[in-house]
């Protein structure tokens, strides 16, 4: 029950985020994964095969002039994008709503790789590759703060890592997908669908997604206390119609001061003030996991064509398997971190994941192995980096305040790409392109301490997270208001 407000804002007492944990999985659940989790899976099929048909841009007959060297701005590009809309996306979701963020942020992608489809110079390429790496970087932030929202506490952490793990789904579909484009379609004809293609499977996600509500803890937060009340009794009216049977009772409630909105510098103050532990455990999980993704993904093609002969046509099956070993991770030992822990299993993942990384750089420079044994080691060592790279996101989703959820996955997300998926690609790539296999022996070390120190820093700074409702993890601002509580 919610209580002390009739208008304006006033102080609340509610009891919605216990009457969300408390609820069974049900079928607003799976709409709740069809809905947001979805697009991780569209993403991945994008970038796969437009990675896969990018180098058609640059052969005759093509319907655009581009050089290799254009072919990676528009890369530069869309990494860029996605961080400026992480961040600008990020702040808007927690000032203006989680619903109405994911609607306009996928409605952006959508529009802006349909018209990516039409491209007819350097500049309109470039233009649109921004545009979409915004609706990415927005879709990040909005989605991964309304899921942990409407998920119950119980099934929080292994439906996160399953839903961001869902991304190497369509990595795989997508790498299959390329050989039709590549093969199948005129030179002309092939990349434009593979942007179109993104625009389409979008479409379908947005008819699911309409159908979702906006976060309850939100609305109460920010004065709408009777929606979220009444978006509350329609998601336990359906699941109690499903089960047949009435709920349980709601165990605890949380005292509110409402407020429009939190200016950013008490944002920046409870960050760096509060949790300084938190902030150097989220730097640290995202810039190992974006150092070695983004070096291993971007250069795995070219990696297996110069030192393994591996033919450009057949890099799509091996990178097949990589999405395989990469999806698997999150979806068979997600359960584990609502059992065992977050803080084990983050810091097993990681750590495990650097050790494995290490022993590839051993054999890399001891032993001549086969490009069947380089992938078997690769899919081994990323089926322990996926799961703690999901658990990354989710980590930084569950440990700040309500206020600030979307804003912090934001914030992480920038600097984790900034720093490491730029610097890791760019030192893997002139490793690779020395042709001394030593050398990219040592971009593998580099890799493993990056993911080692992530490791470390959640042994050292990591937050019990599992079981517990959001609210307990990181009590809202406006509830520390009112109590003058400080959290570690």
């Amino acid at each position: 029950m919610t209580e002390g407000r009739t208008r304006g804002l006033g102080v609340i007492r509610t009891s919605i985020p216990a009457r969300l944990d408390r609820m069974p999985w049900s079928r607003f659940h799976w709409m709740v994964v069809l809905g947001l989790g979805t697009v991780w899976i569209l993403d991945g099929m994008e970038v796969t095969i437009v990675g896969a048909v990018a180098s058609r841009m640059t052969e005759k007959g093509s319907g655009i002039d581009l050089s290799s060297a254009d072919i990676g701005v528009a890369a530069a590009i869309y990494v860029a994008g996605a961080c400026v809309g992480a961040l600008l996306f990020g702040q808007l979701t927690d000032r203006l709503g989680r619903r109405r963020m994911f609607m306009f942020t996928l409605g952006l992608y959508m529009v802006a790789t349909v018209a990516t489809a039409f491209s007819f110079d350097a500049w309109y390429l470039f233009a649109m590759r921004f545009l979409t790496g915004m609706g990415i970087g927005g879709e990040y932030a909005a989605i991964n703060s309304a899921i942990d929202e409407l998920i119950p506490k119980r099934n929080r952490g292994r439906v996160d890592l399953a839903i961001n793990g869902s991304y190497w789904v369509g990595a795989a579909i997508g790498s299959v997908a390329a050989l039709a484009f590549l093969n199948l379609l005129p030179t002309g004809v092939g990349w434009r669908l593979a942007f179109g293609l993104g625009g389409v499977l979008g479409f379908a996600i947005l008819l699911t997604r309409r159908h979702l509500p906006e976060s309850p803890r939100w609305l109460f937060i920010h004065g709408h206390d009777e929606e979220a009340e009444r978006v509350v009794d329609e998601i336990e009216a359906r699941v109690r119609e499903e089960a047949g049977e009435e709920l349980p009772a709601a165990e605890g409630s949380i005292t509110i001061r409402q407020r429009h909105a939190i200016p950013f510098r008490e944002i920046a103050e409870m960050a760096f003030k509060r949790y300084p532990g938190r902030m150097v455990l989220g730097l640290a999980l995202f810039v190992g996991q974006a150092f070695l993704y983004n070096a291993v993904t971007f250069d795995l093609g070219t990696l297996l064509h110069g030192f393994f002969d591996v033919s450009s046509g057949s890099v799509p099956y091996f990178t097949a398997v990589f999405a395989v070993g990469n999806f698997l991770g999150p979806m068979l030992l997600g359960h584990w971190f609502d059992r065992v822990g977050r803080i084990p299993m983050i810091a097993g993942t990681y750590l495990g994941s650097a050790a494995l990384c290490a022993g590839i750089a051993v054999v890399l420079m001891n032993l001549d192995p086969s490009a069947v044994a380089f992938m078997a080691m690769i899919a081994v060592t990323f089926f322990l980096a996926s799961a703690g790279a999901s658990a990354a996101y989710l980590t930084v989703s569950e440990i700040f305040p309500m206020e600030t959820r979307a804003l912090a996955i934001a914030l992480f997300f920038a600097i984790g790409t900034g720093v490491g998926g730029i610097t890791g690609p760019l030192l893997f790539g002139s490793f690779i392109d020395s042709g001394d296999i030593n050398l990219v022996a040592v971009g593998f070390i580099i890799g493993a301490a990056a993911m080692a120190l992530g490791g470390i820093a959640e042994l050292v700074f990591g937050v019990k997270a599992e079981q517990q409702s959001l609210e307990d993890i990181a009590r809202p601002l406006t509830a520390e208001e009112e109590t003058g509580a400080a959290h570690a």
